[in-house]
């Protein structure tokens, strides 16, 4: 896995940090997703029938019923990245979860999507009072977590909603706390068992607690 290079140009900007460090996914761990997107794409004049954990054949014209390809799959999505502050609320429990550790982690926010729109995503996330530094990559998490930890072998905890970002993370920090946290559990239904060593939380009400554990906070 390699480095994408205007994640760790991010990266580099940042404080040196020794705390416990605390990376977390944005979309459907921090943010809604999945509940605003087919609300979203209504108003675009396209439906989404979830029949499996992807989007890309899931998305019909409504119009037609033609399901679209990757490409118009992608220019939707850069779309409503760029309203996102239109439709995307904070995760039910997210900020109260996030208070609570008080300072005595290091939190950063690493979100997978194209680096034109992180200027959005950092303006709506302030607007929501979610200060905490955001990188985006377009590029593996494995690698961007393993810069971010540094030399010194601090504890690391990463939560995220795909499970192949956080296999990402294990090859990468072997000893990385794990969390697999989705805002809609019912698509937990398409997905294979959590993978060993992976816990899954239902809620930000209940990895919170998790996460202050695996850290020592």
């Amino acid at each position: 896995m390699s480095d994408d290079p205007e994640t760790a140009r991010q990266i580099e900007e940042l404080a040196a940090d020794d705390r416990p460090l605390l990376v977390l996914d944005v979309d459907d761990v921090v943010l809604e997703f999945i509940r605003p997107f087919p609300h979203f794409l209504q108003s675009r004049g396209f439906a989404l029938t979830l029949a499996s954990f992807r989007l890309t054949g899931n998305i019909a014209e409504t119009a037609s019923g033609r399901l679209i390809e990757q490409a118009e799959v992608t220019a939707l999505l850069g779309e409503f990245f760029d309203a996102q502050a239109e439709w995307q609320s904070v995760t039910d429990g997210a900020a109260q979860a996030l208070s609570t550790f008080g300072g005595r982690a290091e939190i950063v926010l690493l979100t997978a999507m194209p680096h034109k729109h992180r200027a959005a995503r950092r303006a709506h996330l302030d607007a929501l009072g979610l200060n905490y530094p955001l990188l985006t990559t377009e590029m593996a998490k494995g690698p961007a977590v393993a810069k971010l930890r540094g030399a010194k072998g601090r504890p690391v905890a990463f939560v995220d909603d795909q499970p192949y970002n956080l296999l990402s993370v294990r090859h990468s920090v072997a000893d990385a706390h794990l969390f697999h946290l989705m805002a809609d559990n019912s698509l937990r239904a398409f997905l294979p068992p959590t993978p060993e060593g992976i816990v899954s939380v239902e809620d930000w009400h209940e990895a919170a607690p998790k996460i202050v554990s695996a850290l020592g906070l």
